[in-house]
Order: structure tokens, then C-alpha cells, then sequence
């Protein structure tokens, strides 16, 4: 496998265990109230394993490098940017949610990584296009 693949999979990998454990984590914090969302921890629990299940199948595409492995790689950063952009427009508006230290850390770690992966993946599509 070329390095910048291994690495890809790499920062997918790292980067779906942060952003299911800032999973757990909402639900201690319980996010569906900051989101307005229904059906409390009923439909928080449905999105998530829907969404978990995607992600894991994506793994799955980057691991082999098949169609769509880009896509699922951009779309796993994209969400963990939303995450940490998302939170930090909840903290500008006082709310007190995720405000722990491992809370932050995990926060921090998904933007870091994410901004990685999508500099990595875009990296590989100018490889391969200048090849």
C-alpha cells in the first residue's frame, strides 16, 4: 500500500474512534437538547448508529482504496470539522455543555486530525492526477 494511503487510513481510523467517543460523550451531555432535536435519546442513539455504520462501511472502502474511499475520507473530515466548528459556537453562546477537560481534548483532537485527513486525501488526488 503507497504511504499516503496507509497514512489515510491511519487519520480515518483515529479519527472515527475520537469522533464516536465525542459520541459517548454527548450523550452524557445530552446534545439532542442543544440541537432541539425529537425523540430525545430515541432518535440520538438511531442517528448515531446509522451514521457509525456508514463510517465503518467507509473504513472498509478506504482500507481497500476502492470507488467512493475519497469521498467517504472527505466526508469523515467535513464531519469532524462540523463537530468542533458546531461546539465552539455552542461555547460563544454560553453554553456549558462539553466544557471538561477530556471534553476539549477530544474536541481539539477531531478539528486537528480532521484538517490531516483532508489535507492528505486532497494530497493523494493531486498525486494521482499529476501521474
Amino acid at each position: 500500500m503507497p504511504k499516503y494511503r496507509r497514512i489515510i487510513v491511519r487519520l480515518y481510523t483515529l479519527n472515527l474512534a475520537i469522533l464516536i467517543t465525542h459520541e459517548i460523550d454527548s450523550a452524557f451531555w445530552k446534545e439532542w437538547n442543544l440541537f432541539g432535536l425529537p425523540g430525545g435519546i430515541q432518535l440520538f442513539l438511531i442517528v448515531n448508529f446509522l451514521l457509525i455504520f456508514l463510517f465503518l462501511f467507509g473504513l472498509e472502502k478506504v482500507i481497500r482504496w476502492t470507488k467512493n474511499a475519497r469521498l467517504f475520507s472527505y466526508g469523515l473530515s467535513l464531519v469532524g470539522i462540523f463537530a468542533f466548528v458546531i461546539h465552539t459556537i455552542f461555547f460563544m453562546l454560553d453554553h456549558e455543555e462539553f466544557s471538561l477537560p477530556v471534553s476539549l481534548i477530544i474536541l481539539s483532537g477531531t478539528l486537528l486530525v480532521s484538517l490531516f485527513q483532508l489535507f492528505f486525501t486532497a494530497r493523494i488526488n493531486l498525486i494521482k492526477v499529476s501521474t
